[in-house]
């Protein structure tokens, strides 16, 4: 009954079950128990059918509430995202307002702005690229169009999406320049995964977690520690080796981190203070050595729960709480073959909440558990 709004793929997770539906690209976390009654309904050939089955498990609750519950879950899973229309949002030449020339290996780029708040969301990141005037061999313009913050490469369409949501534009642009600098396709990349990566030279592990929640200012604290910043913000997966690649990006500081970084960091209050928006208030990018690897198997993904006051406890968590952090900002191929890979991929990590207010202490975990990698 209603097979064809079944979970196209499906993975457990100990007392959850990570359900996933190809006509949404949605992942949709749900407990054991549901999962069982969820089966019995898809399974069922008849509304009869399924009421008798619940009534034999369950002779307390309404079976016809049910199945009209269930109904309701599969319809809001596989309900389509909107997508933009193409026909409304092409190239404009008189978008040009800002230019600005990088260069990262032996790549140059060149990046057009319409103008100072939109250079926000891509420039200071990536402002210790900057060059002068010079030939690009790749031409990007990012501008507003009709509400939407749109992304051509060489003037053609890469993405559009709401201008609330430029954070998916930010991690469309981190592809494109991925595919310049490693010289891949876009089809080879597996996601763009909100969270930061460190790594030991050796392994890597995901960070993930709330804005404010001190996430970046972790990763640049173990940058300080000698440990390798991969990504900030937006960490790459590409789909051949499901490694995380490095992403040039500098990190991201909040103003509360200010004086916990300034002596640990070079030329700290050099780096331009920027106010992107009132809720991220003032900011620093602070760019990072170049990892001794452009890409790290990752085994671990941590939640961090900075809270002043607290103890530090690195503790398990469920893939419910995870993915209700990771996924509505990541970017995750809705290629069936891509989603199966990311499966597997969660499959095989490690989950854990990290919670701290001692930075040192939260130091030491990170270099125990990157120690338990090496020798697992």
């Amino acid at each position: 009954m209603y097979s064809n709004l079944a979970p196209t793929y499906q993975q457990s997770f100990g007392e959850y079950c990570v359900l996933w539906y190809s006509k949404s690209n949605n992942y949709s976390v749900v407990d054991n128990e549901f999962k069982v009654l969820l089966d019995d309904y898809l399974s069922s050939d008849s509304l009869e059918i399924f009421t008798s089955k619940v009534t034999v498990k369950d002779s307390v609750s309404n079976p016809i509430e049910i199945a009209e519950n269930l109904q309701l879950y599969l319809e809001r899973c596989n309900v389509e995202k909107a997508h933009f229309k193409e026909q409304h949002l092409e190239f404009e030449n008189s978008k040009t307002h800002i230019k600005k020339y990088y260069r990262i290996k032996d790549k140059i780029f060149q990046v057009n702005f319409d103008s100072d708040l939109v250079k926000k969301i891509i420039h200071p990141s990536i402002a210790y690229l900057e060059i002068p005037e010079d030939k690009p061999q790749t031409i990007f313009d990012i501008y507003l169009d009709l509400g939407n913050l749109c992304l051509f490469e060489n003037e053609k369409l890469i993405t559009a999406v709401p201008k609330r949501e430029y954070h998916r534009l930010q991690g469309k642009f981190v592809i494109r320049l991925l595919i310049l600098i490693h010289e891949k396709n876009e089809s080879d990349w597996l996601a763009t995964l909100h969270g930061s990566t460190v790594a030991d030279g050796n392994d890597s592990i995901l960070f993930v977690g709330q804005s404010g929640k001190g996430k970046s200012t972790l990763c640049a604290l173990l940058s300080a520690h000698g440990f390798e910043l991969v990504a900030d913000d937006v960490s790459p997966m590409l789909f051949e080796n499901r490694h995380i690649y490095y992403n040039p990006s500098a990190i991201s500081i909040k103003e509360g981190a200010f004086n916990t970084l300034r002596p640990l960091i070079n030329f700290f209050d050099n780096s331009p203070t920027v106010i992107f928006n009132k809720t991220k208030g003032k900011l620093k990018y602070i760019p990072c050595e170049v990892p001794s690897s452009y890409s790290y198997p990752c085994k671990y993904i941590i939640m961090v729960n900075y809270c002043e006051g607290a103890d530090t406890e690195l503790e398990h968590l469920s893939v419910k709480n995870l993915l209700e952090t990771l996924i509505p900002d990541s970017w995750i191929s809705p290629n069936p073959q891509d989603a199966k890979q990311f499966l597997d991929w969660l499959k095989n990590i490690y989950f854990y909440r990290l919670t701290y207010s001692d930075t040192k202490s939260a130091i030491e975990e990170i270099t125990t558990l990157f120690k338990t990698v090496k020798n697992n």
